[in-house]
This record gives structure tokens, sequence and C-alpha cells, in this order.
């Protein structure tokens, strides 16, 4: 299950659980919906249990739509950032509250 949290300018995302090509769409619509309205997208991935490439590729969209920072990854998500090079491309802060507030 996925939330959507406004906070002023910037939109909080949680992901929560697994997400791969069978799972992306309400979180894609979500991201997306958030963009489109948002200065900011914070993606806040502390629950996030397991995500593959085509969850990667669903970020690296995001990225090229609008601001997007990444809050508190956790280890699975932070090791495919950097087995594929996107840890030096996405704004990855280590706590929601950092996220938000910058």
């Amino acid at each position: 299950m996925d939330e959507t949290h406004d906070r002023k300018d910037v939109a909080v995302v949680t992901a929560v659980g697994e997400f791969d090509a069978e799972t992306l769409g309400p979180i894609r619509a979500e991201l997306f919906a958030a963009a489109e309205t948002h200065r900011v997208v914070v993606l806040d991935a502390a629950a996030l249990n397991f995500a593959d490439s085509s969850f990667l590729n669903l970020l690296i969209q995001l990225h090229r739509a609008t601001l997007l920072r990444i809050a508190a990854p956790p280890h699975q998500l932070s090791r495919l950032f950097e087995m594929t090079g996107a840890d030096q491309l996405f704004d990855v802060r280590p706590t929601l509250a950092e996220a938000v507030r910058s």
C-alpha cells in the first residue's frame, strides 16, 4: 500500500511492500499525480521491502519529470542504486524529515 501526504510545495509518497513490473501501477499513478501538482516529490522508501529494475526505471522517469528526492532507502534499494550508478543520479536523503525540509 502506498500513501501520499502533502506538505506545502512538497508531496510525500510512501512506498510500502514490494515493487516489480507486476505491482508498479498504483505507485506510478501516485508519483506522477504528485509531480503534476507539486514542485518536489519525495519518495519515502523506508517501508519498501523489495524493488527491481522496473521500479528503478520508474524512478528515472520520475526524476526526468520533477524534482525527486528519495528518503530512507533500505539497503536493497541503495544497493540497486549503487550497482547501476543511479546513486549518482538521485537525490537520496537518510531521513524523511531531511528530504522534506531541504
